[in-house]
């Protein structure tokens, strides 16, 4: 295999918890006691070249990661940290799960917002938004269905970054909040069209358009990601587009390679859900990278051969489960798309492996 690949297990896991955030400003709503749907998320590094891997380790991360926040389910965080922030969820979840190849944390407090921390320190901090709007592209081919008016409940988040050694939290999700609250009565129930610097509004230029406004204001902006659709977005950090197309296929397999007895050698299948992330320069007369649908036409000969099939019947494909599809699909598909970088596979919901040999995009949420 490629040196220059990188190979990640992801695992998430859920738990319910109360806390009390009493460093936080006077008058602040997350001094008073509280609770959230906790959701915890375990990034680990392997070794792209090992290959003894036998398909069962993203559940068996699973299973870890589960473990170790059942101790908070439940529970009032202050009994267990001093000061329960986010980022410090996540210094404790590493703690546990101490091991020399983690390369982050992340603690998802509420459905929107979140913060991941890697082992040096450095907090990826993220907010969601959502704002309803009108647009059509002008430069796309006669007959291209975005060349119509048409609509989107488009999301928007904001992603900031900084190394938070020695403290207890970084940027405040309400910072986020501020920032983004005139930017929303400027874009909602708006046709983008009509907003100077938008009259082209494909992803790629709202992403540009927004960190225009808003790294002046913000020095730790680090992304800024539209989601145009649930399944396709795009990332821009000032200089580099990074655009994913997602699709969900149902297959079934087994674990020949699993431990005897094992049930995962037994016949099983998952809801799959991968997401391809591309590279690419702007487009300057149409806007964009790579066409969304020129990806899902691209991927769709290796999407036919996946879905509604027992994935030991593909040819190509060895027995390494999420890893082994993972390599199979950018072997058919780097060709046609040499723009595309990184292959995430989803097992289940926040459980899979990425598959990258480019720069990373910002980590999405689980």
């Amino acid at each position: 295999m490629s040196s220059s690949e990188h190979l990640l297990l992801i695992a998430a896991s859920s738990f319910e918890a109360a806390r009390k955030v009493e460093i936080l400003e006077k008058n602040h709503p997350s001094r008073r006691l509280h609770g959230h749907s906790f959701h915890a998320k375990l990034r680990v590094e392997i070794d792209p070249d090992d290959n003894s891997r036998n398909g069962t380790e993203v559940e068996s991360l699973y299973q870890r990661l589960k473990d170790c926040v059942a101790e908070l389910d439940y529970k009032f965080l202050n009994d267990y940290l001093s000061v329960p922030t986010d980022e410090n969820l996540a210094r404790w979840i590493s703690h546990k799960m101490l091991g020399p190849y983690t390369n982050s944390i992340g603690i998802q407090s509420t459905q929107d917002q979140g913060v991941d921390l890697d082992a040096n320190q450095e907090a990826h901090v993220w907010r969601r938004f959502r704002f309803e709007a009108a647009h059509q592209l002008p430069n796309v081919p006669s007959g291209h269905q975005c060349g119509r008016m048409h609509g989107h409940g488009f999301e928007v988040i904001l992603h900031s970054e900084q190394n938070i050694s020695g403290q207890q939290l970084s940027i405040d999700y309400d910072r986020l909040g501020e920032l983004w609250l005139p930017i929303y009565k400027l874009l909602n129930h708006s046709c983008l069209n009509n907003i100077e610097g938008l009259q082209n509004p494909t992803s790629e230029v709202l992403c540009h358009w927004l960190w225009n406004r808003l790294k002046p204001l913000c020095e730790s902006l680090s992304w800024v990601s539209v989601y145009e659709t649930s399944t396709a977005g795009c990332h821009f950090n000032g200089s580099d587009y990074r655009i994913w197309k997602e699709q969900r296929f149902e297959s079934a397999l087994r674990l020949d390679n699993a431990p005897m007895g094992d049930p995962r050698r037994n016949l099983h299948g998952h809801s799959y859900l991968v997401r391809l992330h591309l590279t690419a320069p702007l487009d300057r007369v149409m806007g964009w990278t790579v066409d969304y649908g020129d990806v899902k036409k691209f991927f769709k000969p290796a999407y036919e051969q996946l879905d509604h099939h027992l994935i030991s019947d593909v040819s190509g494909i060895e027995s390494e489960g999420s890893v082994s599809i993972a390599r199979w699909i950018k072997a058919r598909v780097y060709k046609l798309l040499p723009e595309l970088d990184r292959i995430d596979i989803y097992e289940k919901p926040g459980c899979g492996v990425v598959l990258s040999w480019g720069e990373e995009s910002p980590i999405l949420p689980v």
